[in-house]
């Protein structure tokens, strides 16, 4: 049986789990944007927002499957 909630209750607000894993792929894609651009690797992509997208995408996924068990 699976024990987990389908649900995550935050101050008596039930939030489905993928808000938690789209909210949280967003910021680690956010910040790994950042960190690209003070590092200046991001001038070596074509197209900058694609890269984010994708960036966007996989934290999504990773944090989806593996923290958040949606």
């Amino acid at each position: 049986m699976n024990t987990m909630p389908h649900e995550l209750a935050v101050g008596g607000v039930y939030l489905p789990p993928l808000l938690v894993a789209v909210t949280l792929g967003t910021v680690a894609a956010i910040l790994t944007a950042i960190l690209l651009n003070r590092i200046r690797l991001s001038r070596y992509f074509f197209y900058p927002p694609l890269v984010f997208l994708a960036l966007f995408t996989i934290y999504t996924v990773l944090l989806g499957t593996f923290v958040v068990r949606i």
